[in-house]
């Protein structure tokens, strides 16, 4: 690959031909998830995908799920009936691992 077909961000390199947002459209389902995994691979509970090792940093796990606390407290009477039920199950499973690993 040329140096031509990079396309450089603030904090990271992209490959490949560029995309339209349209493209790239992420559903509030994928992002919860995806801010639910992060709070997973902080708790050590799945490998950090950088390192492929289990870490567990207890500080950002709880950031991350505060974060969501707060997202879920914003868009409560906004989401559609299957986004609140995802939302609200993702949130009790993290909250129950985060306490369990606290007494470890």
């Amino acid at each position: 690959m040329s140096s031509g077909d990079e396309k450089r961000g603030e904090t990271f390199v992209m490959r490949g031909e560029a995309r339209s947002a349209s493209e790239e459209s992420i559903s509030f389902s994928t992002f919860i998830v995806g801010l639910g995994t992060a709070v997973l691979i902080h708790l050590g509970g799945a490998p950090n995908p950088e390192t492929g090792q289990l870490e567990k940093d207890l500080p950002l796990a709880r950031q991350n799920l505060d974060l969501l606390s707060m997202l879920r407290a914003k868009t409560r009477g906004n989401l559609t009936q299957e986004e609140e039920k995802l939302f609200d199950g993702l949130l009790a499973d993290l909250r129950l691992r985060y306490v369990e690993a606290t007494k470890r």
